[in-house]
Parts: structure tokens; C-alpha cells; sequence
């Protein structure tokens, strides 16, 4: 094109040309710039879900806090601190961001549905806020330093005394690595990594990159979170966590009657075999050490307080763990009080019967009479209570009986609760689920209450769909619809699907309100 004598015609084709590939040039830098906002979004989108988990598992820690502070309170506390501190980075990292775009746009921020970001093609704004003279400005070098100090600040993070896992280290060393990068096969030319990642780049790349920054801090903060209840829930299996429970088969004995009961870890398993049983100082007999519990036969002695004392021992790993227990009793001359136990917890709960075991030791139960709100009989000494319809806060049963011509009245006072809020599911998962886009589309959405000792089967009627970038779409029934498999259809490889306002009901009892059910989020995995 450039050789030889070329005519007028030939000259202006060739001009034209050349015009023709600029356009196409500038044409594409338009795109590229697009591209790059339009990801940034995507990346925000992803902290804002992400976001939403860790709160989930902030809120799981605290309530397993309440239950049992002495496994998680150390844990929910260090939760907090470090949801305070990645809070602290992406506020940061946000002013920075607007900090950028008022320079940008002369002192204000447009709206996010009204930012072009094919303005953004220069690089003097970050160029002059992070650099001078070939130096880092003091803006620059405290850009930097946040981001070290926040990356030291995780990966002196301790549970339970122990440091993070080498995954989970190695992860943050790389998303937040400030190291200086070192050009050339032998790596002598070295460039500071403040410039070599800011210095000379369009402003919508550097948003890109603050943006990216946030999600990263969001999805190791949802590492760390789910590493302390997956660990924790690991300890617990070890039978080095474990007690031993007595459990008698009367709490009260008259004299000369022999206490009978077992002896066990707090899980009995089947499969668990003990070395050797010591109880008040004598071995037990061979015949006596059941699988998983140690049969109790002994004189229960004069009347007054007496107790069982011994340990446990088994084998581990080839080593000896001992396991002492002491448990209590008294022994009574006659019955004078009524026994009143919650098979399956302290409380009673609206929605559901509570089955409960009343007897009065040494009393028939043809001469035991019972009364409470929703109480009725259905077995010897088992009742079920329900307090669906009732108001108060604490219900009290009473309880009579007689024995040798006498009569004994006792009461007991239980706490009245509501059914805690279930968790929603997707094909039985909760929390956040990884899944196809085809799965998906097949699956049932659920509710279930995690932990709940009762047999409650849950419902569900409706529940709202999310997917970036669209409207929420609210579906009935317990699948997606084709206007919900259609959105699902846009969604990438990586990105979450929410779904929430899930409206559950109690099989069996449709009158009982359940409370709000926790959202599940999807992450597609192609």
C-alpha cells in the first residue's frame, strides 16, 4: 500500500482505509472501557451477596453463642471483630473510589444508572492522587499500607489458638499480595507494585480493581467464618469431647432398694467399648460393660444425699484417655414430690406437642392426677401439651398424688417458646449452595428448622427469585416456573442466584405463624 507511484484514486482508497481502522480502534477502546465498568458492577453485586452470607453465618455464630458460649462465644466474638474490620477496608476502599470520581466529574458523583464509563479512558486523576514526581503521594503510599495492614491483620488471625489453614493463608497472601514485581527473564528490572498495578491505567480500570479488592476482603471473610463452624463441628465429633452422663432410672430410691441405671458418654455409641470402669473405687465386672454403657447394680444405702463417683477408660490413638464422672442422688424414706421432665428439652413450644414424662416415685399412675393448658394423657406416665392458642410466657403443670393414705402435690414451671425461624433450602441445602444451572431448574425449594429436636415437617408456598441484573421474580409453589427457568438462563458461570422471602407453613398446623425464613443463595457453577 505504501510502495510504488499510487494514482489520486488509489491515494484516497488508500486514506479512507486508514480512517476505516482508526474508527474501528476507537470503537473498540469504547467497548473495552465498558466491559470494564460493567464487570465492576458484576464484582460489587458479588460482595453485596456475599455479604449477605457472612451475615448469615454472623448469625449463626451468635445464636450457637447463646446455646453453648462455652464452644462459641471466643468464636463470635472474633467473628464480629473481623466482619468490623473488612467493613473498616471496603469503607475505605470506597472513598477512595469516590474520592476519584469527583475529581472525575468536578466535585460529584453521578449516580450509578447515569455513569458513563467511556469518560473514564484517562489515567491523570489516579496518575496525580497516587503518584508525584515518580514517587507514591501520601495518599498512595496510605492506599498501600491499608491493604497490608489489613492482609497482616488476617493472617494473624488465631481460632481457638490455632492459625488459619495454609489454604486459607496462602489465599490471602496472593488476593492482597503488595510484593514489587521483578520484568525480565532474570528478573533484575524491579517495579514497585503500586505503579505497576495503578501508574498509567485508565480510571475504570483502577475502579475495576478497588472493586475486586472489596469482593475479595467479602469471600475470605465467608472462608474464615465457615472454617470456624466446620471446625468446630469437626472437634465435636472426637470422642475427647465427650462426658460422661449417669443416667438412673429413678432420682429418688427408699431404703434398701438397689440404684439401677447407666453409665455412658454423653452419645452413646453402639460401637464404643471401654477398657476398664472404675465406680467408687471398685473395677466393675466384665458382664456389667454393655455396648456403649455400663450397667448400674449396687445397694443405694441409707437415706441421704450419696453419689457415684468413677472414671472411664478407653483407648485412642493407642493411648489411654480417662473420663471421671460424679453424679448425685438421694435417697428418701417416702415420695414428697412430683417428677416433671420435658422429654426433649426445658421448654415447650407453641405449633407442636411437647411430650412429656410425669410420675411421682413409689406413686401408681392410676393414683396420679395431672392439669395444664393443652395437656392430655396418651400413655402411662407420657402426655402430650400443646400451647399453640396459649398467650403467656411460662405455663405450670400440676401435678397429685397419693401414697399411704396421704396426698402429694408439686407444680413445675416451663418456659412457653415460639418455633425458632427456619432456614431455607435448595434440594435440602441450606446457606450458601453450589449447583448447575440445570440442577437448579430442577430442584425443590424448601424450608427446615436445623437442629430442632421435634419432627416438624415444613411447607412452602411461595418464595422470591434473584439473579443479577434483573428484577425480582416472585414465584408460587416449591419449583421455578418458566418465567424463573428463563432468567436462570442468563445467569454465568459464578454468579449467585438469591433466593428469600421464602412463605413457609407447618404441616399439620396451618394456623401457626412461622416466623422469617433465612435466605439460601446459589452460586452456579457452569
Amino acid at each position: 500500500m505504501a510502495g510504488g507511484k499510487l494514482s489520486a484514486r488509489q491515494k484516497m482508497i488508500n486514506l479512507m482505509y486508514l480512517v476505516f481502522i482508526a474508527m474501528m480502534a476507537l470503537q473498540m477502546s469504547k467497548k473495552v472501557l465498558s466491559a470494564f465498568g460493567t464487570s465492576a458492577e458484576d464484582i460489587e453485586t458479588q460482595a453485596k451477596m456475599k455479604t449477605k452470607s457472612n451475615q448469615y453465618l454472623l448469625k449463626s455464630l451468635q445464636q450457637k453463642a447463646k446455646e453453648q458460649p462455652e464452644k462459641y462465644a471466643k468464636k463470635s466474638r472474633l467473628a464480629n471483630e473481623i466482619e468490623s474490620k473488612t467493613a473498616q477496608f471496603a469503607a475505605y476502599l470506597n472513598n477512595v473510589k469516590d474520592t476519584i470520581l469527583k475529581i472525575e466529574f468536578k466535585g460529584k458523583v453521578p449516580p450509578k444508572d447515569k455513569l458513563d464509563y467511556e469518560l473514564l479512558s484517562g489515567s491523570a486523576t489516579v496518575d496525580n492522587l497516587f503518584f508525584r514526581k515518580g514517587k507514591p503521594t501520601r495518599v498512595g503510599n496510605e492506599f498501600k499500607k491499608t491493604i497490608e495492614d489489613y492482609r497482616n491483620y488476617l493472617l494473624n488471625i488465631k481460632i481457638d489458638g490455632k492459625p488459619l489453614s495454609n489454604e486459607t493463608q496462602n489465599n490471602i497472601k496472593q488476593r492482597f499480595n503488595t510484593d514489587d514485581i521483578k520484568h525480565g527473564n532474570k528478573g533484575k528490572r524491579i517495579e514497585p507494585w503500586l505503579m505497576a498495578n495503578f501508574e498509567g491505567f485508565p480510571t475504570v480500570a483502577t475502579l475495576f480493581k478497588l472493586e475486586n479488592y472489596i469482593n475479595k476482603a467479602k469471600v475470605t471473610e465467608n472462608e474464615i467464618l465457615s472454617d470456624m463452624l466446620r471446625g468446630q463441628m469437626a472437634s465435636d465429633v472426637s470422642v475427647t469431647n465427650y462426658e460422661p452422663v449417669v443416667v438412673l432410672d429413678k432420682s429418688a430410691y427408699f431404703p434398701g432398694e438397689k440404684v439401677t441405671g447407666k453409665v455412658a458418654l454423653g452419645r452413646v455409641d453402639s460401637t464404643m467399648t471401654f477398657k476398664e470402669v472404675i465406680i467408687n473405687g471398685q473395677p466393675v465386672p466384665k458382664d456389667q460393660l454393655t455396648s456403649g454403657y455400663v450397667r448400674l447394680d449396687m445397694p443405694a444405702g441409707n437415706v441421704g444425699e450419696k453419689e457415684v463417683k468413677g472414671k472411664i477408660v478407653f483407648n485412642e490413638n493407642n493411648k489411654d484417655i480417662l473420663l471421671p464422672f460424679v453424679i448425685k442422688y438421694a435417697v428418701i424414706p417416702v415420695p414428697n414430690s412430683a417428677v416433671i421432665s420435658a422429654d426433649k428439652m426445658n421448654v415447650v413450644y407453641r405449633g407442636v406437642d411437647n411430650p412429656l414424662s410425669i410420675s411421682i416415685p413409689g406413686v401408681p399412675d392410676n393414683k396420679i392426677s395431672v392439669s395444664a393448658p393443652g395437656l392430655k394423657k396418651v400413655g402411662t406416665g407420657k402426655y402430650v401439651m400443646n400451647v399453640t392458642k396459649y398467650k403467656g410466657k411460662t405455663v405450670q403443670i400440676k401435678v397429685s398424688g397419693k401414697v399411704n393414705g396421704k396426698t402429694v402435690t408439686d407444680s413445675k414451671t416451663f418456659r412457653v417458646k415460639n418455633i425458632p425461624p427456619p432456614v431455607g433450602t435448595v434440594r435440602g441445602e441450606s446457606g450458601v449452595v453450589k449447583m448447575p444451572k440445570r440442577n437448579l431448574g430442577l430442584s425443590t425449594i424448601g424450608a427446615k428448622l436445623p437442629d430442632f429436636d421435634f419432627d416438624v415437617k415444613l411447607g412452602v408456598r411461595s418464595f422470591d427469585f434473584k439473579v443479577p441484573g434483573q428484577p425480582t421474580l416472585r414465584v408460587n409453589g416449591t419449583k421455578l416456573n418458566a418465567q424463573a427457568k428463563t432468567l436462570l438462563r442468563r445467569v454465568k458461570r459464578g454468579q449467585n442466584v438469591q433466593i428469600y422471602n421464602i412463605k413457609a407453613y407447618l404441616k399439620g398446623n396451618t394456623g401457626y405463624k412461622i416466623n422469617k425464613v433465612s435466605p439460601v443463595i446459589v452460586e452456579i457453577i457452569n
